[in-house]
């Protein structure tokens, strides 16, 4: 029977999760988790590959925003729950789902989309590139101290409306001048801090302090938890830091401090952060924060090419037609040439009849957009032809950034 790809109705929740669930290893109560989700997915963007009536494939897309260098932000979409049931494995299944999304992606006006890749090898041949890296960060407390006292105030705040809209306030301000940083969705700051019941995963259980500058005005949180350890009789308490986002170096070095300065704590252990970090830089022994894990984060396609690449600032002045390589469907590809025209003042991309400079596969374009991934590595992937003499080297030199892109939101 031929496997057909369409859009999931409400009453076919529990049968989409099924099949998701089982691929990462999931056991989950279906009825009620089905209930739970229905109220905060948009359906028009829940796809399912099935079988007859059997769900066999499945990817589901939210509306988000990315910001970009420069602090232009592009309507994006984020895509999760992406998976294949074991039985129907090497089947262009998943080929198929990307290709159904991407048109509708395009045709909501969604310049670019992004994911978390569960596996490295999967998505650079639908056009996604790792474009924003991530760190884990561990600081050992007892071997350091820090060189200048903290400013402003921290004080403890309940997990509660008040608290999250204060956080939202600003983590807001601060990932529209972060690039690579996402919107996130409303409902998704009610779990964080377990204002909203879930049945889906173990509610957080941790804490919260707020920062405030000498005004009193709140400029800086973290959310973290605590893990109970003890060595010899002695106390080792581990932090796990689930976020900390600050407008202002006072108030980031001021968090960082407070954690560090807790009783009965021997380690700090940040998941998800960016490799580039401020606060080593604040320590007497930058020694004692050590970074771990340090990988590819988000991924991003390029959806709509002149529209992403005239969007976002540049930091050189230069002139390139690049002809982009993009898979379209289960075997063909598509060339697109564009001429891109790029000053710090502004930029301009617009599709051409021009020949290329530079040839490169979409992936590459995808993980060299935001300034995180040189596009000279991006290419040995894939490869690249220059048609003009130093094309990459121009092209590489064009995408760098000053500031490293990072996305805090995982989804």
């Amino acid at each position: 029977m031929a496997i057909e790809i369409r859009t999931m109705r409400e009453e076919e929740t529990p049968a989409w999760l099924e099949c998701t669930t089982t691929t990462f290893f999931e056991q989950i109560d279906l009825a009620r988790v089905a209930e739970e989700v229905k109220p905060l997915w948009d359906f028009g963007r829940v796809w399912g590959a099935l079988d007859g009536e059997l769900v066999v494939g499945t990817l589901r897309t939210w509306a988000s925003e990315l910001t970009l260098p420069g602090a232009g932000r592009l309507p994006a979409a984020s895509v999760s729950g992406v998976s294949v049931r074991a039985t129907h494995r090497r089947t262009g299944i998943l080929s198929r789902l990307v290709e159904a999304e991407h048109a509708a992606a395009r045709e909501r006006g969604e310049a670019v989309a992004m994911l978390y890749a569960s596996e490295y090898p999967i998505y650079g041949r639908f056009g996604y590139g790792p474009a924003s890296p991530m760190a884990t960060w561990t600081i050992d407390t007892a071997a350091t101290g820090f060189h200048r006292p903290p400013s402003g105030s921290v004080e403890f705040a309940p997990a509660s409306v008040e608290t999250r809209d204060a956080m939202k306030v600003v983590f807001d301000a601060w990932r529209l001048r972060q690039p690579g940083e996402i919107r996130r969705r409303d409902f998704s700051w009610d779990f964080d801090l377990a204002l909203r019941e879930s049945v889906w995963g173990t509610a957080w259980k941790g804490f919260v302090a707020l920062h405030r500058d000498a005004d009193g005005t709140v400029d800086g949180y973290v959310r973290y938890r605590g893990e109970e350890k003890w060595e010899h009789r002695q106390p080792r308490a581990i932090v796990n830091v689930d976020e900390l986002h600050a407008l202002t170096d006072d108030a980031y070095d001021a968090l960082w401090q407070f954690l560090a300065g807790m009783d009965l704590v021997k380690t700090i252990r940040a998941e998800r952060r960016s490799p580039i970090e401020r606060f080593p830089w604040l320590l007497t022994n930058a020694r004692a924060a050590e970074p771990s894990e340090v990988g590819d984060g988000l991924w991003v396609c390029l959806l709509d090419i002149p529209r992403a690449l005239a969007s976002r600032a540049y930091e050189r002045k230069g002139s390139i037609v690049i002809e982009v390589i993009e898979r379209v469907g289960t075997a063909a590809e598509r060339r697109t040439n564009v001429a891109l025209d790029a000053t710090p003042a502004g930029a301009t991309c617009t599709p051409t009849d021009r020949s290329p400079d530079l040839t490169l596969d979409a992936a590459a374009l995808g993980a060299a957009y935001l300034g995180g991934t040189r596009l000279r590595d991006a290419v040995a992937t894939r490869g690249s032809d220059e048609h003009t003499p130093d094309a990459l080297a121009r092209a590489d030199a064009l995408f760098a950034t000053l500031d490293s892109p990072w996305c805090s939101t995982f989804f």
